[in-house]
């Protein structure tokens, strides 16, 4: 899997309306990913992935909402698949292993929150 940081700046976006699906673009073989909000308390990050690229599984130490921009994906949250489509989200709880893999390119918002 390559990555691509999208380096612009969060404070550029700033109180201006924005398309979700416009902030970042697909590169073939690559996972895009531009951080919209950085707090100590949470962050919104915007991705795209390239069709069969994904994220391992992993855990969080804190709840995460996935909402999908475009496309499609898989979502395994402790050995459960589910697949998402545009316009779909997900709440994947803090300490359960999963993991993401897109069966189509696709771009999703993540929000995570800190406690």
């Amino acid at each position: 899997m390559s990555a691509i940081k999208k380096q612009e700046t969060a404070a550029g976006l700033r109180a201006q309306a924005l398309s979700l699906a416009n902030l970042v673009d697909y590169h073939a073989g690559s996972v895009v990913s531009r951080e919209i909000i950085g707090r100590k308390t949470g962050t919104v990050t915007v991705f795209a992935f390239d069709q069969g690229q994904g994220l391992s599984e992993h855990t969080a130490p804190f709840d995460a909402l996935v909402y999908v921009i475009d496309g499609e994906t898989e979502v395994t949250i402790s050995g459960k698949r589910r697949v998402l489509t545009q316009g779909q989200m997900i709440i994947m709880p803090a300490d359960e292993p999963h993991a993401l893999k897109a069966l189509k390119p696709f771009k999703m918002m993540l929000v995570m929150i800190r406690s």
